[in-house]
């Protein structure tokens, strides 16, 4: 009689874990509080699923925080090669973007997932959905309640946890397993908006004129670390790719100091100096904006963006500083629930090397309910397979010496 293996959460994560045990020959059964699977993974990839990133791999493990030696051996585990070669096997050919990520052929998530599920029901994988993950019960056991709300007490072999972070909780990832584990005294990091927006004070012109308006190939500057990248105007602050890169250091320092300040470079390929020289050009009969149009190609986005931060300077030397790096007054992230990702979560203190929770032998834990974060750019999904991959090697060697 094969052993069962309980995987709770059918995201990426559960879904790939219960692939690679169904085919060592385990009964798997999926729970999933949802009526259907891989809610946020479908959501997310909607627009284009971008996989995972084909930078070198020494600095792709540079993008996650903090840098938990266990995460990053995982990743080196499975690294992006491999989840392109799932990804190939599995019938879906990938191809780079311009921007060095990586994308399914196909471009979208739900092709890749219907192949996904056809050959997890072929190895015999078993789903009980509508299932909701509510506590902990005596060894491995685990009570949950049916679609109906009828409370059972779950038994198997070895328990997968694979319960998600805190954001998108309309998607079934609500974070609500931190107080049970808190119970058993298993501790964890509280969980935190990751590659969220940010509140800003603009003015109900601005707002109204601009909202939903892009700014895009600007550099961003936060205490020191610079980057390339865009951001979105939307009704009461900034998105985009740019400000998720660097969420992270933004709201921690928000935390400390209740507002922090990003630097604009809003023409990153021009130097100050040859900045200067194109300003002193005479203005004539041009109105200061069409000035500044004509003269370094600003946007209205991004000249209305320099009247928000002040009186404009007319000398050049001062109006080129102001235009690379212009100073923008971030004052608190979104919340989590608007987040494309969350922080915080499960300590890694609390899970040996093979992903097994100390205090619960038998029981493991993978994905984004871990306390790790990364950008958006596919590392995010790289890191929720590579963990899902080194727990279900750690649930075999488990089961093998049971």
């Amino acid at each position: 009689m094969p052993q069962t293996i309980s995987i709770i959460g059918a995201g990426p994560g559960g879904l790939f874990a219960a692939e690679q045990l169904s085919a060592k020959g385990f009964n798997v059964v999926v729970y999933d509080r949802m009526p259907s699977v891989a809610r946020k993974f479908l959501l997310a990839g909607r627009g284009g699923l971008n996989i995972t990133h084909s930078e070198p791999l020494e600095q792709f493990l540079t993008r996650y925080r903090p840098q938990e030696p266990q995460l990053l051996h995982s990743i080196e585990a499975f690294p992006p090669a491999a989840l392109q070669q799932w990804c190939t096997e599995l019938g879906e050919e990938t191809f780079i973007g311009s921007s060095g990520r990586v994308f399914p052929v196909s471009f979208k998530a739900s092709p890749l997932l219907r192949l996904w599920l056809r050959r997890l029901n072929a190895q015999g994988v078993n789903f009980k959905l509508g299932w909701t993950w509510k506590s902990f019960a005596e060894g491995i056991s685990f009570l949950a309640t049916d679609a109906d709300g009828t409370e059972h007490v779950v038994s198997s072999d070895a328990t997968l946890l694979a319960l998600g972070g805190g954001s998108w909780a309309r998607l079934g990832s609500k974070g609500d397993w931190l107080e049970a584990f808190a119970r058993e005294g298993i501790q964890s990091a509280p969980l935190v908006p990751s590659n969220c927006g940010f509140e800003v004070q603009f003015s109900e012109y601005f707002q109204a004129k601009f909202s939903g308006h892009p700014l895009k190939k600007i550099g961003l500057t936060h205490q020191g670390r610079r980057i390339t990248g865009e951001i979105m105007i939307d009704a009461t602050g900034v998105e985009g790719g740019g400000i998720y890169a660097l969420s992270a250091e933004i709201r921690e320092a928000i935390s400390l100091s209740g507002n922090t300040e990003l630097l604009l470079d809003l023409k990153p390929d021009l130097t100050e100096e040859a900045m200067v020289a194109k300003l002193q050009k005479p203005r004539g009969k041009n109105s200061f904006s069409n000035h500044l149009r004509k003269s370094v190609n600003l946007s209205s986005l991004a000249v209305a963006l320099l009247r928000e931060a002040g009186e404009v300077p007319s000398d050049p030397h001062l109006l080129a500083k102001r235009i690379k790096a212009l100073p923008l007054t971030l004052a608190a992230p979104r919340p989590i629930d608007r987040a494309i990702s969350s922080g915080g979560g499960l300590h890694f203190d609390e899970i040996n090397a093979a992903f097994m929770l100390k205090k619960k032998p038998g029981v493991f834990a993978c994905g984004e309910m871990l306390n790790w974060e990364a950008p958006t750019g596919g590392y995010l999904l790289q890191g929720a397979f590579a963990t899902a991959a080194a727990a279900a090697s750690g649930i075999e060697a488990y089961l093998r010496t049971q």
